[in-house]
């Protein structure tokens, strides 16, 4: 992917990323999070606590982008059938939202993890 293609795609509004990543995840099946030199995934928190949320990625180039100037942060794959069996119970557990595909923007689409999960699954329906 050029680097044009990225800032397009980074661009798009919060919606029009949401449908990127479902697709892109369909097709590839795997997720990609930012983890820490101790391997413990990136959770970003409002202001006021209120909110915590696990920020997701469809591929590892736009997870490394969300991390430059982070020197600690580095790409971690997670398959699908792992997002759903273990990381979508967890996060439910935790009370933890998915933040889906974190652009240069303010918008984000953040969503709960079975409503991620069930989008994922009819995604893959169709192929």
């Amino acid at each position: 992917m050029t680097n044009d293609e990225m800032n397009q795609i980074l661009e798009l509004n919060g919606e029009e990323r949401y449908d990127y990543f479902l697709s892109l995840v369909g097709e590839e099946r795997e997720i990609w999070i930012l983890v820490n030199s101790e391997n413990r995934f990136l959770k970003i928190e409002s202001d006021d606590g209120a909110l915590a949320h696990l920020p997701v990625w469809p591929s590892s180039a736009f997870a490394v982008e969300y991390a430059k100037g982070a020197s600690d942060l580095s790409p971690k794959s997670i398959s699908l059938p792992d997002f759903f069996k273990k990381w979508v119970p967890g996060l439910t557990k935790d009370g933890l939202e998915v933040g889906v595909f974190p652009g240069r923007g303010d918008t984000l689409w953040i969503t709960e993890p079975e409503e991620l999960k069930r989008d994922l699954q009819d995604e893959m329906s169709s192929f």
